[in-house]
């Protein structure tokens, strides 16, 4: 079940722990893609807090925010990029989006495999996905007092599979939020060491949260990928008449290849 948009704002935008968390999420983000100018990035779920340090750097940046949760605007003191969507419907183009942010959106969701489904729609090809969810084995979701308690926790291993049926591949897998979910002072104070430490010596059973980066699986052709084409009406019709369909031009053929670029089936090696 989706958590109520008002306790989302009021965990990340008013709380020193929510602070902290939205500084520690931002970073482990940027170690997945530093560079995203001319790249159209979303944002799905409570996605906004993570999404801030991409705008004015993407193309264009959109924050989807499901109508179980309900829609805040957002940015403050700017035009607004945030907008209320079916969880599984969302109104964007098939292969609309380059990069995209899953949080507190796919741990929550009542309808995963359609919520999987409508993500790889709207990825472009090459396109790639961040999912954000509670560590199962961590502090963090065992309790209600962050978004991290709430919804269905995973291991890496069970994001993998889960994402691997609906054709995902993926790619890489970070983890965040090392200290306790606390309100103390002191925990916050060092939280950037903690992460530090954390990204060192990777110890994800005590992180409170995992990232896993996947990419869009598109099947290669069976034929071995070259493009196949296909008759215009007036070859048709002249087969109809006895003479064989004229072959198609190679500009025709190459310009097919390009608009159809071949992606191997299997998963690339992960990180």
């Amino acid at each position: 079940m989706h958590q109520d948009v008002l306790d989302l704002r009021a965990f990340y935008y008013r709380t020193r722990l929510g602070r902290s968390t939205q500084r520690a999420l931002q970073e482990a983000l940027r170690a997945f893609w530093p560079d995203v100018h001319g790249l159209r990035l979303a944002g799905f779920g409570f996605a906004a807090p993570l999404l801030r340090p991409f705008l004015g750097e993407a193309e264009r940046v959109i924050s989807l925010m499901p109508a179980q949760q309900g829609v805040m605007p957002w940015p403050s003191g700017a035009p607004n990029v945030s907008a209320l969507v079916e969880e599984t419907h969302w109104p964007l183009a098939a292969g609309s989006i380059d990069r995209l942010i899953v949080a507190h959106g796919f741990e929550t969701s009542e309808h995963p495999v359609d919520l999987l489904a409508e993500i790889w729609r709207v990825l472009a090809p090459g396109g790639q996905a961040v999912f954000v969810v509670p560590n199962r084995a961590g502090l963090w979701a065992r309790r209600d007092i962050t978004p991290f308690g709430n919804g269905r926790p995973y291991t890496v291993g069970q994001l993998e599979a889960q994402l691997e049926k609906h054709r995902f591949c993926p790619m890489r897998d970070a983890a965040a939020l090392y200290w306790p979910p606390t309100h103390r002072k002191f925990w916050h104070r060092t939280a950037g060491l903690w992460e530090r430490m954390g990204r060192r010596y990777d110890p994800r059973l005590i992180a409170g949260a995992l990232l896993l980066e996947a990419g869009k699986q598109v099947y290669a052709r069976p034929n071995g990928g070259s493009p196949s084409v296909l008759p215009g009406a007036l070859e048709v019709l002249e087969g109809l008449r006895g003479k064989p369909p004229k072959p198609a031009s190679s500009l025709t053929s190459a310009k097919l290849a390009r608009e159809r670029p071949v992606v191997p089936s299997t998963c690339r090696s992960r990180n």
